[in-house]
């Protein structure tokens, strides 16, 4: 491959997680006293054993924070900044990817958030973030960040969950690796008022997540999901002329450890360890955990230059991604 060729890709450049130091148990979690019994059961049969606690910080901070940590060289401003929505926005009308934007220093970027797709929000933004570099000459770089805290005060979120709080901005950038060698992505706003908060009849420390219906959300939305994800997988396989056995390595985000399960046997793919590492410690951080657990990978080793490793992501909104990445 000649040095233009190379350029041409566009892949990471760098990534960089923000995770708590303090971490509490999910049997300690306050809310869990007041949970039935079913919702109860649900939290402590999760897989997960502790969640990350950020303590009294808003999104957008922790996020700008986290852009800070990349260690952007001085006048190597991105071209781009992709902010992928927190689960509420720390103020109405303002905007929160302009804090972020202001405290990182990014101030040449153009900035704007990626909003409505919960999860999936972090493919989504790596997708849009490589075609609107390659769609421009002049572009080179983006910066995309996301910060995970809860809506409210309870981290339970039955029938899905438990939130743990984390942040991470990472670049895409021309001539990077690992390249993002496919991607597909769907979405189906049928399902888009079932899980709510009534934020403007109540302060936020009395938020509840409602679910339309846990039934709704188990069966037809994992029927979806099922669906759509298997179908992703092998259009994004052929989109690149890879077949299953050439992947090196399955992710996808930290859910519960049912959904692993659920995933393996449905792609008759392993889901790589450091998924369930994750998640066990630090529950589920929405958008993050794919960036996180591809992060981890990649510093873990064990890969060689040419591999392929497949990113499934999906949300209840319901939205659903998968991204091949050739190391």
């Amino acid at each position: 491959m000649t040095e233009h060729d190379q350029r041409d890709d566009i892949g990471i450049g760098a990534i960089h997680c923000l995770l708590p130091e303090d971490r509490t148990a999910v049997a300690d979690l306050p809310e869990l006293g007041l949970l039935g019994h079913e919702e109860k059961a649900f939290a402590l049969g999760s897989g997960i054993e502790t969640v990350g606690v950020h303590e009294d910080r808003a999104t957008a901070g922790l996020a700008a924070e986290a852009v800070r940590g990349l260690g952007l060289a001085p006048g190597a401003a991105p071209d781009l900044l992709l902010l992928v929505s927190p689960r509420s926005p720390d103020v109405l009308l303002g905007s929160d990817v302009g804090q972020v934007q202001l405290e990182s220093g990014l101030t040449g970027a153009f900035s704007f958030t990626v909003d409505g797709l919960g999860c999936t929000g972090s493919s989504a933004a790596w997708a849009l973030a490589r075609d609107l570099i390659a769609a421009d000459p002049r572009r080179d770089s983006a910066v995309i960040a996301h910060a995970s805290r809860p809506t409210g005060a309870d981290r339970v979120r039955y029938p899905v969950t438990v939130i743990g709080d984390g942040a991470y901005a990472m670049t895409v950038v021309r001539g990077g690796r690992p390249v993002l060698k496919a991607h597909r992505m769907e979405s189906d706003g049928s399902f888009h008022d079932l899980f709510r908060v009534d934020y403007k009849s109540a302060p936020w420390y009395e938020w509840r997540e409602e679910c339309r219906s846990a039934d709704r959300y188990r069966f037809e939305l994992a029927l979806h999901s099922r669906q759509r994800l298997s179908r992703l997988v092998d259009e994004v396989l052929a989109d690149a002329g890879v077949a299953k056995g050439d992947i090196a390595a399955t992710l996808m985000q930290n859910v519960t450890a049912g959904a692993f399960d659920f995933y393996e046997s449905l792609l008759g793919l392993p889901i790589h360890q450091v998924c369930r590492r994750h998640l066990a410690a630090y529950g589920h951080l929405g958008a993050m955990d794919v960036v996180l657990n591809l992060q981890r990978l990649l510093d873990e080793g064990g890969l060689r230059r040419g591999d392929h490793v497949l990113v499934l992501n999906n949300s209840p909104v319901a939205a659903w991604a998968a991204t091949l990445w050739e190391i």
